[in-house]
């Protein structure tokens, strides 16, 4: 069961990324591009995604992971419940999601750091 503050110091140590709290919600930013975001009550984490992948991710498992709202659905973007996820799985998806807002360099620099995946 994952919970924000397993992954909420990763919004300041990935490279350019940091934090923010937009109207009391937590979001991670590179730039002005938010890639992660959670609900008010922390959750429900929104994280970029690719969207020819969504529909599969959804399908495999419709209760942990939900399409975003109808005016997201032209956005990189998916919702998981963040207690079905594990702190682990959690970090992935964010690591993952940074990378879509990240010069390519910088993804194989943190590659290089991290050969086992965030920890």
């Amino acid at each position: 069961m994952a919970v924000v503050d397993d992954v909420r110091m990763l919004g300041t140590e990935l490279e350019r990324s940091y934090h923010a709290y937009v109207r009391g919600r937590l979001k991670f930013r590179v730039g002005q591009i938010v890639y992660a975001a959670f609900s008010l009550d922390e959750s429900v984490m929104g994280f970029a995604f690719p969207k020819e992948e969504r529909a599969a991710l959804v399908g495999g498992d419709p209760h942990k992971f939900q399409l975003p709202s109808a005016s997201e659905l032209r956005f990189n973007w998916i919702h998981a419940d963040l207690a079905s996820l594990e702190p682990t799985e959690a970090r992935e998806f964010v690591v993952d999601a940074w990378r879509m807002v990240v010069p390519k360099k910088l993804s194989r620099a943190y590659d290089l750091a991290h050969p086992n995946g965030p920890v």
